[in-house]
């Protein structure tokens, strides 16, 4: 049986009305319920470590949305919980799914590009009027602004494309909302031991809705244009290099609505019916927000930050 919980009791019988759920206005009820095996937790950053704690200790799987808390400290007690009951942990990272960036993954580690070198990603939108009056606007409930917001995705696929960081150097702004302490536009340089980079800018001050993720190689590149829906038709640029001239380039679209969700949760339950760890799972959620700490504290002194110092 399912139970849909929120404070606001409308909203969750409007979730669970299709679906014949039973509505409750306390987490505690879901969590703790012996009929449910399963907890998706998509709340505000401050609640989703209470939530998602005591979901995994009371044996349930989790699929906790992006960020996994916020802050890595918050992040991993969420993965301890999940290890100490030994269940599927899943951090929200649909973009992972997404059909352009999953194929352009694809190309990237079968050495459709050559040795991957660098990284470009832009992130970002306009909000909308009130935008810095909601949760992600009050740095008790969000924990971070636009760096952690949509920035933990651009993160999260630049660990998955190129590994793992050994340094990052970043830099926060508020130009425009109103949002003090918190940040509407986040800028980070992440290095790889092999010196492989990642430069990402996200954005609430980007106006116009854009995602534009590049991948270069030696060989060519990958890029990966909108998310569908207001981001634009998302789009996939393969292109190899030739000597001289410019580079053969191949453009799939991929129209229609976002399916990204629809494709986590197919491979969460795989996961978790397979006995085996799903992609995005716990401890990328903690990796991208050990990177998420360490950018935040290169920001705030104005050095670069190795990631061996920040474990420290």
């Amino acid at each position: 049986m399912s139970i849909v919980a929120d404070i606001d009791r409308d909203r969750a019988a409007g979730l669970a009305t299709p679906t014949g759920a039973r509505v409750s206005q306390r987490w505690e009820d879901v969590v703790h319920a012996d009929d449910v095996d399963v907890v998706i937790v998509a709340t505000p950053n401050k609640i989703a470590r209470p939530v998602a704690v005591a979901a995994a200790l009371s044996g349930k799987h989790v699929l906790c949305e992006k960020p996994l808390g916020r802050n890595a400290a918050e992040a991993a007690e969420i993965v301890a919980a999940a290890r100490r009951s030994g269940v599927t942990l899943k951090t929200g990272f649909n973009h992972r799914h997404h059909p352009a960036i999953a194929r352009a993954h694809d190309l990237v580690v079968s050495g459709g590009i050559g040795e991957p070198l660098f990284i470009r990603c832009i992130y970002g939108h306009g909000g909308r009027p009130g935008y810095e009056r909601e949760w992600r606007g009050n740095a008790d409930l969000a924990g971070g602004g636009e760096l952690l917001d949509q920035g933990v995705h651009a993160v999260d696929l630049a660990r998955w494309f190129l590994g793992e960081f050994a340094e990052v150097n970043g830099r926060v702004a508020r130009w425009v909302w109103d949002i003090a302490p918190l940040e509407d536009n986040g800028f980070a340089w992440l290095e790889t031991a092999e010196r492989r980079l990642a430069m990402i800018h996200t954005s609430w001050t980007q106006w116009k809705n854009r995602f534009s993720f590049e991948v270069f190689g030696h060989d060519g590149f990958v890029r990966v244009e909108g998310l569908g829906g207001s981001y634009g038709v998302e789009s996939l640029i393969h292109a190899r290099r030739r000597s001289g001239g410019l580079p053969d380039e191949v453009t799939t679209e991929f129209p229609g609505p976002d399916e990204s969700w629809h494709a986590e949760w197919i491979e969460f339950t795989a996961a978790i019916r397979e006995g085996r760890e799903p992609l995005g799972n716990g401890e990328d959620g903690l990796a991208a927000l050990l990177l998420i700490d360490a950018l935040y504290r290169s920001a705030a002194e104005h050095v670069p930050v190795r990631l061996s110092e920040a474990l420290a």
